[in-house]
């Protein structure tokens, strides 16, 4: 008889290199998700840094990225991953048997504006919030960040 794994299911935000959409995303997902959900980012051709708007941007919204710092994708990341979610790095990411792939077209927040960030964090946070609802149905999800600033 096997139990059912109480193990969270572990998702992986790739962009090219890791300082902007794959951290907001992973960033959401860990506030959003209580635990329920690992989520990791890393890109194909990681940066020295995150975005610095990007991360102006976050801690405004009451989101923590001093501990953020681009990674290295790599095979074994997406292997022990349920679910890989591109974000602009194409056929550059590992392909890996079973692992879930989800392309979400989302434009690059790095250089940009303010505003323009907050567009982009909200296109990703409703992403996100879509995500967490498959992944675990029965998550009750706090309000959005957006909603409370």
């Amino acid at each position: 008889m096997t139990t059912p794994s109480t193990t969270p299911p572990q998702v992986v935000f790739a962009c090219v290199r890791n300082g902007g959409r794959s951290v907001i995303s992973r960033v959401l997902t860990e506030h959003y998700a209580g635990g329920r959900v690992i989520a990791l980012s890393a890109g194909t051709q990681p940066g020295d840094h995150i975005h610095p708007e990007v991360a102006a941007v976050l801690e405004k919204l009451g989101l923590d990225t001093t501990g953020e710092q681009p990674k290295l994708l790599t095979r074994d990341t997406v292997a022990a991953s349920t679910m890989a979610i591109t974000l602009g790095c194409g056929e550059e990411c590992p392909y890996v048997p079973g692992v879930t792939y989800v392309d979400w077209p989302v434009a690059d927040p790095g250089g940009q504006d303010e505003a323009r960030v907050r567009e982009i964090i909200a296109d990703l946070d409703g992403r996100v919030r879509d995500l967490l609802g498959e992944l675990v149905p029965d998550i009750e999800l706090p309000p959005s960040v957006l909603d409370e600033r």
